[in-house]
């Protein structure tokens, strides 16, 4: 339905003036999308200030028959914010309150256009610990968190976004707004309703607070970045990892090679750590909520079992707090530093652990005997089996001309990735991106079940269309 003048003066009426977008340069940075494969076509954005602003606004798009796309810190990567004309885009940015905190209980009840960062710093104010990290942190929404499940550098040890919540709030597609705004480790009192909307991408409902789980605060924590000449020698680094710490590993990054290379090239601050190259290396973090605990102790004996095992070849702790921020730049800089050498084709998939070893070995095989000069940067959160299998360009090939083999990489990857009973979208969710490709890979039995919640939940298709699954 076009967007008439009407229209707006009624969104004007709930909102306010100043919370209604129609001047391009108010609008351009809600029509962008991160990785530039898309522009939004919205010509208006709304922001309301309140869950019952938000419920009035879906309520007088449905009367209009106007479809909305939800925004949060629109960082996704995989299109999920992304609008065409005669939307509406309903932007949470406004909805920043953090309601409630509790140390008692672990809780802090949010709303959710709150900064991931900042609930990360109220949570260490209240001398807890919120343990979802991702490098877009200090813009990302923890509502847009909730919707695409995100995961993150600590999955392996407290869970995704899913584990952490505990209740939702969220406004439904004809307005109505359900308060799920539990703070329960169990409920079981018929379907987890939250579940539905969580990963759902604003297509289901409209996340609008949450509670969320919090930790007690590491007190002590001990990293290294190791050295690995075999990559099939990775599941058992971690396995030895989680043994000899009694499960206390935060974080296990892998890193090739190439992506050490382009870090040490594009990134302020970071440098090769070793005197001699190796083909693959871990990031690994050890932490510990108690004090005096002595977790060197325990992670040098990590390392030098590991070392007499044959599993590494070297390992580098970090003996500051500035060598472990470089560690850490390394890892969490690597998308920056691939757009230095052109155009990226992108793959957020994830296989048993046991099989990333061999996934790896078959798609750069694959890849590289598909388009000779190919480099694949993959990296990424091999502790619970997903990898970030990037592609970059061939040297001195035409962008445009590479990325028109987008399709041709997507088949050879996810077909492996299936094949091994694994994941083709593993954090970043479906969006737009994906909609196909899950087509392609899921039974026709599981994407009926997918659209016939979409038409019970949405039956006039208003919320973020397109996105997930089509009906």
């Amino acid at each position: 339905m076009p967007i008439t003048d009407a229209f707006l003066d009624t969104l004007r009426s709930i909102v306010g003036d100043k919370a209604v977008l129609t001047d391009g340069g108010d609008l351009d940075p809600h029509l962008r999308e991160e990785r530039g494969l898309y522009r939004g076509q919205a010509t208006v954005a709304v922001k309301p200030a309140t869950t019952e602003e938000v419920s009035a606004v879906v309520k007088a798009c449905a009367a209009a028959g106007v479809s909305i796309v939800p925004q949060g810190g629109n960082t996704g990567l995989c299109g999920g914010a992304v609008s065409d004309a005669g939307q509406v885009i309903l932007s949470l940015s406004r909805m920043n309150r953090i309601r409630a905190i509790n140390p008692i209980d672990f809780t802090i009840t949010v709303e959710a256009g709150v900064i991931l960062e900042d609930v990360q710093t109220a949570a260490l104010e209240a001398d807890r610990f919120f343990p979802l990290a991702l490098g877009a942190q200090g813009s990302c929404q923890i509502g847009g968190n909730l919707a695409t499940n995100a995961g993150g550098l600590n999955v392996l040890r407290y869970g995704n976004t899913r584990d952490l919540c505990l209740g939702l709030e969220v406004v439904l597609a004809d307005g109505t707004v359900w308060n799920g705004l539990k703070a329960l480790g169990k409920d079981n009192t018929g379907f987890a309703l939250k579940h539905l909307f969580i990963g759902g991408e604003g297509a289901l409902g409209i996340i609008t607070a949450a509670v969320m789980k919090l930790y007690p605060r590491p007190l002590e924590k001990q990293t290294a970045l190791c050295a690995v000449d075999d990559v099939a020698q990775v599941p058992a680094l971690l396995a030895l990892a989680r043994a000899m710490s009694g499960d206390q590993v935060s974080a296990f990054e892998l890193v090739a090679r190439f992506g050490l290379e382009l870090a040490c090239r594009h990134l302020d601050g970071v440098t090769d750590p070793f005197e001699d190259a190796h083909p693959w290396y871990v990031l690994a973090e050890f932490s510990s909520t108690r004090a005096g605990t002595d977790l060197r102790a325990v992670f040098e004996g990590f390392l030098e079992t590991a070392f007499e095992q044959g599993i590494i070849s070297d390992a580098v702790i970090a003996e500051s707090g500035q060598q472990e921020a470089s560690f850490w730049r390394m890892r969490e800089g690597l998308p920056e530093a691939q757009k230095h050498e052109g155009a990226s084709i992108k793959h957020d998939v994830a296989v048993p652990v046991a099989r990333v070893p061999e996934f790896l070995d078959r798609a750069i095989a694959g890849v590289v005997a598909a388009l000779p000069g190919l480099r694949p940067c993959p990296f990424g959160h091999v502790g619970d089996g997903n990898i970030h299998f990037n592609l970059t360009q061939p040297e001195g090939m035409d962008p445009k001309a590479y990325l028109g083999h987008w399709e041709e990489m997507n088949r050879i990857v996810h077909d492996i990735v299936v094949d091994m009973g694994g994941s083709i979208s593993a954090e970043h969710g479906v969006g737009r991106l994906k909609v196909d490709e899950i087509i392609h890979y899921k039974s026709a039995a599981e994407i009926e079940v997918m659209r016939k919640v979409k038409v019970a939940l949405d039956p006039q298709n208003l919320l973020n269309p397109g996105v997930v699954v089509r009906i």
